[in-house]
This record gives structure tokens, sequence and C-alpha cells, in this order.
């Protein structure tokens, strides 16, 4: 497996975590499973941002699914896509990091340069 699946598999599992600070990190609301969603109206403060992070990674998800799978099936240079791969992961780790943390600023240039390197992924 290449790094770049790695950080594909990686990518798949980050938004359980933003969803579990969402649900249990931040918040002294009560989570029901039963009724998993009723929970999100009531959300405020690092707790609405966990989940907006979490919603953000399902949102970028796709198309990073589908560039590295391409960049793999063309043939591009392994190590750049392995390397596109890890600033890919590490600007949504940040991304999700800032979201939490109300830095706006910061967290729209880790969206921007994660986009970046999901785009250069078809040209590598």
């Amino acid at each position: 497996m290449t790094i770049g699946y790695i950080c594909l598999l990686i990518c798949m599992l980050l938004p359980i975590f933003w969803a579990g600070l969402s649900k249990y990190g931040f918040n002294n609301i009560s989570y029901n499973n039963e009724s998993p969603r009723d929970h999100i109206s009531l959300l405020s403060g690092k707790a609405k941002n966990a989940y907006n992070a979490e919603q953000n990674c399902y949102e970028t998800f796709p198309a990073f699914a589908a560039a590295v799978i391409v960049a793999h099936q063309i043939g591009n240079d392994q190590s750049m896509i392995d390397l596109l791969c890890v600033v890919f992961l590490l600007s949504r780790i940040s991304h999700g990091y800032f979201y939490i943390t109300n830095r706006g600023s910061v967290r729209s240039i880790a969206f921007l340069i994660g986009l970046a390197a999901n785009i250069w992924l078809f040209f590598a």
C-alpha cells in the first residue's frame, strides 16, 4: 500500500474524529444514539465548529479520493503522489483544528493548500 493510499484511508476516517469531538469533547448536551442528529441544532462554540469540520471533510473527501486513484492509474511519479497526499492530509487536519479554534483566515489558507494539492495530484 502506498503512502498516498494510507493518506486516503486516514482522510476517510478523519470525519469520525471530528464527530467524536463534536458529540463528546466540547459540549454538555446529552447525546442520544437512538436519535443521533437531534443534538446538532443545540450545538454551539467549539462543538459546532467540530461538527462543521466533520461536514467539510465529507465534502472534500470524494474529490481527494478521485485524485489519488487517478494519479495512481495514470502512473504519475509515486514520490510526488505521496508528497501531495501528505500535504493534503496535513492541510485537512490543520483545517479542522483552525475551524475548532475560530481561526478563520488560517483555516481558509489550510483549505486552499489542500485544494491545490488535490488539483496538483492530477498533473504530478
